[in-house]
């Protein structure tokens, strides 16, 4: 095991709270994520040696090395959340729509929603059990029979537009609840890394755009900066709950309380072994908890990333949150602090030879 530096690990302040509910109830489903990169350009860019917003809409920042010895490092975090399109205007104010990202259907149905960029309060509707057969009832709710209802006319709101849960984030105890959790947990975390970058990486900071639909800004960025190594932060469901049944289960993805959630591989990527046993190495170092996730679907921008040019080494690690891709995600902020900890104690100590050793 590798020497490691005596380091102070971030903690999380009323200001990353802050920063986090401001990040949760902005509006950016895939491919309009301009609220929170307006977020991201006002944090990071008056600490970063360069920023641009590329032609997908990711934000790219880099943080250059103070030293003469150095890993180029990426780190991805997407800025865009799963939501809706309106499509077709049937009666004044209410639409037709599409969901953007993978949004379960049988999710939707009474859900309050904002509307395009002047965030016109709207809900999911669907028809009241009292006007329902008992042999409806049974059958599974499709998207097609919803719709959006703004309650009149708005001749401002028109088909082509987005629409995204309306959410209101909050703290309970020892959690967080709200929307696109998955991943404004990620995008304050960099954030807040960024700022206190360690000296001996080149950090190239990316907000992905466009992840939710196929990791698309993720690939985009890095065809263009070429990095040593990634690390892709996200949030991953939590498969913890009781089971229907009462019985104890034993498949999961991560559970929440345990701390970051370190892929070995999904289904779209199979992380480097050598940024795996490095992650967990730093963690047992600076005591922090962390855990595994447990193969199985699912993908973040790693997927992208890895078979980009000859290939870039990467790994995943997310924060396990409960009812991912649903109107409200629950999270432990013990879990979150953990992650932020882990990510920036492993840049800390980062060098040359953890890629000079075989994969």
């Amino acid at each position: 095991m590798q020497n490691y530096k005596e380091i102070t690990l971030p903690v999380l302040s009323q200001k990353d709270m802050d920063l986090l509910e401001e990040l949760s109830n902005a509006c950016a489903v895939s491919g309009n994520e301009r609220e929170v990169r307006r977020i991201v350009r006002r944090e990071i860019q008056p600490a970063a040696d360069s920023f641009e917003v590329d032609a997908l809409g990711n934000a790219i920042a880099v943080k250059k090395a103070k030293t003469s010895e150095f890993v180029r490092v990426m780190i991805a975090a997407h800025m865009d959340e799963i939501g809706f399109m309106l499509v077709n205007e049937e009666d004044p104010g209410i639409f037709r729509f599409r969901s953007v990202g993978g949004v379960d259907p049988r999710q939707m149905a009474g859900k309050a929603v904002l509307v395009g960029p002047d965030h016109v309060p709207g809900v999911i509707g669907a028809c009241p059990i009292h006007l329902t057969t008992s042999e409806e009832r049974e059958k599974t709710i499709k998207e097609s029979e919803l719709r959006i209802d703004i309650g009149a006319e708005n001749k401002a709101v028109k088909p082509g537009m987005y629409a995204y849960y309306a959410t209101k984030f909050s703290e309970m105890g020892s959690s967080v609840c709200g929307k696109a959790l998955d991943n404004r947990f990620s995008v304050c975390t960099l954030i807040h890394i960024f700022k206190e970058c360690p000296d001996n990486v080149e950090l190239i900071a990316v907000f992905t755009a466009q992840e939710e639909v196929g990791v698309r800004g993720a690939s985009v960025a890095a065809w263009d900066r070429k990095p040593d190594l990634a690390i892709v932060i996200d949030c991953t469901p939590a498969m913890d709950l009781p089971r229907w049944d009462g019985e104890e289960s034993y498949i999961y993805k991560s559970k929440i309380g345990e701390g970051p959630a370190i892929y070995t591989n999904d289904g779209r990527t199979l992380s480097d072994p050598r940024i795996i046993n490095y992650l967990i190495e730093t963690a047992k170092a600076y005591g922090i908890p962390c855990q595994r996730r447990q193969p199985m679907t699912g993908g973040t921008d790693a997927g992208t990333i890895h078979i980009t040019q000859e290939g870039i080494p990467v790994v995943s690690m997310s924060v396990p949150g409960r009812y991912a891709h649903s109107a409200a995600s629950l999270a432990r902020k013990s879990d979150w602090e953990a992650h932020m900890q882990l990510l920036y104690a492993a840049l800390a100590n980062m060098d040359k030879t953890l890629l000079a050793k075989p994969r």
